[in-house]
């Protein structure tokens, strides 16, 4: 690969590493090609980019781009794949799935939302993790509870004051 070639590609991490804002980095060495084409059939199915990178150039991308990455670089050993994704959790969902008949993909690290996770151990944190929409459901949900509390008490009344006034103070006791 010439230096150019090598640029290129750093330029080409940088960006991506940019545009997204879930960012796990792996281990897929071992896998056979079929093992390998079913994990990027599950990532596809996901949608996961799935990707086979070179350390040297991930970690020249890493310093490069505008994000902090903290201890990441440091996990750039051995063979290392990049999986990108919009939803934070989706990966490790992915992950644990496939481990469920294969020892790989190992989890090496991830940047998820500005935060920092390293080790395998980590999986089942990263699983539990709420993707943004999950986390606004959530909060509409608190929000309308309030609203569909005074509604129904307005229907169970029978819509007079006082039907009202007893209806919501039988609720607060």
């Amino acid at each position: 690969m010439t230096r150019e070639e090598k640029s290129q590609v750093i330029e080409e991490l940088t960006a991506q590493l940019a545009d997204n804002t879930n960012i796990y980095l792996t281990d897929i060495s071992g896998l056979d090609a079929a093992t390998t084409s079913n994990l990027r059939r599950a990532c596809f199915k996901s949608n996961i980019k799935l990707a086979v990178v070179k350390n040297t150039l991930l970690e020249k991308a890493m310093e490069a781009s505008d994000k902090e990455f903290g201890d990441l670089p440091a996990t750039l050993k051995g063979n290392t794949s990049v999986m990108y994704s919009e939803t934070g959790n989706a990966p490790a969902k992915v992950i644990k799935e496939f481990r469920k008949k294969s020892e790989k993909p190992l989890l090496k690290g991830a940047f998820i939302e500005e935060s920092i996770y390293i080790g395998d151990d980590l999986l089942d944190t990263l699983v539990d993790i709420k993707s943004r929409e999950e986390l606004i459901g959530e909060i509409v949900g608190l929000l309308q509870s309030p609203a569909k509390n005074v509604i129904s008490a307005l229907k169970s009344s029978g819509g007079t004051i006082a039907g009202i006034v007893k209806t919501l103070s039988e609720r607060e006791g």
